[in-house]
């Protein structure tokens, strides 16, 4: 059995016109932002198409479920439709337009499963207007409260509770959400080493720890031409040393430890001005634990050595912080073991990114399907997967959801 390559690529392409950057094929749908209605609109229009069964709960989260031979627990796929400002069209939104294929595929064939197969779009996954990032899913699993998802400010000032409201989508279904008999993720891998190794199927085994930071750094705003070196007390100094030596830090510890500087905001911002503020971010990742806080205390040593010396304060406020994951060993080997009865090559890698796989993690039995990214990039509206690629990942989908939900 095989998916319709065509309705997939046609719907992938409907929906990455919603928010539609112009001169590219990408996207720009943040959370709970009209554009994101509009998105949801578009798919829980194809899940009602399908006839499926469809919840919206307190979070955001839309579940479409198709009934099963028996009244068991489902088998769960999905992923987000929401993006970063400059998205492409495939982070996310295959995962979810997979797995409607996976059930109209079925459809199409006459094929039950023994449980029920569900499709989910998880809130602000992204976390690029609301932190923190998979929120929807940390909420679905209990891991984060409905209240204190509601109360959450985003970077425009707003709160989710009244954008959710404010697009229709503040459901009825209450949260933690019902528990999966298992949740496999069909996504791009984001990165370049399929597309290097040659390897069409990525078997991931976990995903890394995640440390979001912010930091607020603050001094004294001065003239820029009559205030002598050794007289400043400047942040955006600091700031930069800052963000030099997390990238010293990564490049010291080796693969896999990352670590970004992605947003940095001055105040006031002018060319012949002292900054008096400076609030940034950081991101550290690793695979391991112990590595992963290691390297936040060295950051966070650094960080005061360098206002000590220059005479500012500083502030730290926690975005996000993720353990790594690792996934069950059975529905890996699992995914691993339908790829090649497709003839597919595989390679077993661990998600440098962060997933809403990882929050299912800590209630079912979870794994995910990589797909190749063409020159590794992502968040960029030149995010590109060969069709093909897409096409063989959706069939080993169709296959191991078949297998779990029989």
């Amino acid at each position: 059995m095989r998916i319709d390559r065509d309705r997939l690529l046609d719907r992938l392409a409907t929906l990455s016109q919603i928010g539609g950057l112009a001169g590219t094929t990408g996207s720009s749908r943040l959370a709970f932002t009209d554009a994101d209605k509009a998105g949801r609109d578009l798919v829980c229009t194809w899940m009602a198409d399908l006839g499926l069964e469809v919840t919206i709960d307190a979070i955001g989260n839309v579940v479409a479920t198709r009934a099963g031979t028996e009244d068991l627990a489902p088998v769960m796929t999905g992923s987000h439709i929401d993006t970063v400002a400059t998205g492409g069209r495939y982070d996310g939104n295959l995962g979810v337009l997979a797995g409607l294929e996976v059930i109209e595929t079925l459809s199409s064939a006459g094929v039950r499963t023994r449980r029920p197969l569900a499709v989910g779009y998880f809130s602000n996954e992204e976390g690029a207007r609301f932190a923190p990032d998979m929120m929807g899913s940390l909420v679905y699993v209990g891991g984060l409260s409905v209240e204190e998802a509601h109360d959450t400010i985003g970077i425009d000032g707003l709160s989710v509770g009244s954008e959710l409201e404010r697009i229709g989508y503040l459901g009825a279904t209450p949260c933690p959400g019902l528990v999966p008999h298992a949740f496999v993720e069909l996504h791009i891998e984001q990165g370049p080493v399929l597309e290097e190794a040659g390897v069409r199927i990525g078997v991931v085994e976990g995903v890394q720890g995640i440390s979001w930071t912010e930091v607020i750094i603050r001094g004294q705003s001065n003239h820029a031409g009559t205030t002598p070196m050794r007289s400043r007390r400047d942040p955006g100094y600091v700031a930069s040393a800052l963000a030099v030596s997390v990238r010293e830090l990564a490049t010291e510890f080796g693969h896999p430890q990352v670590g970004t500087v992605g947003r940095v905001e001055y105040s006031p911002n002018l060319v012949n001005v002292v900054p008096a503020r400076v609030t940034m971010t950081i991101d550290l990742r690793h695979t391991d634990a112990a590595t992963l806080q290691l390297a936040e205390h060295r950051v966070g040593a650094r960080l005061a050595e360098l206002a000590d010396a220059e005479g500012v304060t500083f502030e730290t406020r926690s975005l996000a912080r993720f353990e790594p994951v690792l996934f069950d060993r059975d529905i890996v080997d699992l995914v691993e073991a339908k790829a090649r009865l497709r003839g597919l090559s595989t390679l077993r890698l661990p998600s440098g990114a962060g997933h809403d796989a990882q929050m299912l993690a800590r209630v079912c039995p979870t794994a995910m399907i990589f797909t190749p990214s063409h020159r590794g990039l992502s968040h960029n509206p030149a995010e590109h997967t060969d069709p093909d690629d897409l096409e063989v990942g959706a069939n080993v989908l169709l296959d191991v959801l078949r297998s779990l939900a029989d």
